[in-house]
């Protein structure tokens, strides 16, 4: 098969000819028809991931397509089924999974990280039982291989772990694929949202999908970003969310909460770039919630699904631009560099 391969951290990434994958033991492998790209991709091909470490290495986290073959003791999917997956993909066996919650499974794997990922024309996932999500018929394969990793983890955190209500304002803080995710979430929910970002075309994005009020930050979010949230908002956002995972976003986020407020952590906060300085006398004060949100677990996925059904979500809005599998080790090699707005979608059968 092609797949996108790099042989070290920071090193040029390459198109290149290597064997198939074969289906692990209760696993699959997926020919893979979308492939997103995300900026945790670029944060493993940077060195920023420490599940990273073998080479060469395939990234790709966020995927759909058609089952080519499963392995032993699958029992719930045969060949030629339309599936995406969790980026997280559980055991099934740990107390975590048998509480429901798989996508912080004790054994985790993840395509693009563990082990060979999505960037390439197939891919294994283990444990397909567990992590496999049935496609309807009618839903494109890009659409659905945005749902793995931003748009799922998203949902999950303004809905299950943000308990976002209607009429509540809910601030989000950067406007990449996973914040414009937010914001659409956020909106369809009933939410007033405020979406701050640095680039003016990602907030006319945002406004697009559904932000009442955007604010165009300084650097990535200052103090002078979260005292207009709160202005905005009548003295702060009951629920925020750092969709972009920086030092300056993190905080700015919570400084942006009013009394009992909630915010939740969603974009990775890499130990190189060092600890974030949360206000943590503004959390004691104000009885602040910090959280903390990792994907989605497979089998939370059908109220996601019902609301994209329904057309009240539409995640194929977000996707902006498409490639091909050759196209890709330039996207990953610039993407701290040159932002486009949405998301990027690989096509891995385009030429």
């Amino acid at each position: 098969m092609r797949a996108v391969q790099y042989d070290g951290f920071g090193m040029r990434p390459e198109v290149r000819q290597m064997a198939d994958p074969e289906p692990p033991p209760g696993g699959a492998v997926i020919r893979v028809e979308a492939s997103g790209l995300c900026r945790s991709d670029w944060h493993g091909w940077m060195g920023h991931d420490p599940d990273i470490t073998k080479f060469p290495h395939v990234p790709g986290h966020e995927l759909a397509g058609v089952i080519e073959a499963v392995g032993d003791d699958v029992t719930r999917w045969r060949s030629g089924d339309r599936v995406t997956t969790p980026f997280v993909c559980a055991c099934g066996r740990c107390p975590a999974c048998a509480a429901g919650d798989q996508q912080v499974c004790e054994n985790q794997t993840q395509p693009g990280f563990t082990h060979g990922g999505s960037f390439a024309e197939y891919v294994a996932i283990e444990n397909a039982d567990v992590n496999l999500v049935r496609l309807p018929d009618a839903m494109p394969y890009p659409t659905a291989a945005s749902l793995g990793c931003r748009f799922a983890t998203a949902f999950r955190a303004v809905v299950a772990q943000g308990r976002v209500a209607a009429g509540e304002w809910v601030a989000v803080y950067g406007c990449g694929g996973v914040g414009l995710s937010a914001v659409m979430v956020a909106a369809a929910c009933g939410a007033q949202v405020v979406a701050v970002d640095v680039s003016p075309a990602a907030l006319e994005l945002a406004t697009r999908f559904g932000a009442t009020r955007t604010v165009l930050a300084g650097d990535a979010a200052d103090a002078a970003g979260a005292e207009r949230v709160r202005e905005l908002t009548g003295g702060g956002a009951h629920l925020t969310v750092d969709a972009l995972g920086s030092v300056s976003t993190c905080a700015a986020a919570v400084e942006s909460l009013r009394r009992r407020g909630r915010h939740v952590q969603v974009g990775l906060l890499p130990r190189v770039a060092g600890h974030p300085a949360v206000p943590m006398d503004r959390v004691i004060g104000l009885e602040l919630e910090i959280l903390g949100s990792h994907g989605m677990a497979a089998h939370a996925y059908p109220p996601m699904m019902a609301m994209i059904d329904a057309g009240t979500l539409r995640p194929e809005l977000l996707i902006t631009r498409t490639i091909s599998l050759g196209e890709t080790p330039a996207a990953l090699a610039t993407m701290a560099t040159t932002g486009t707005p949405g998301v990027t979608m690989i096509i891995p059968s385009l030429p």
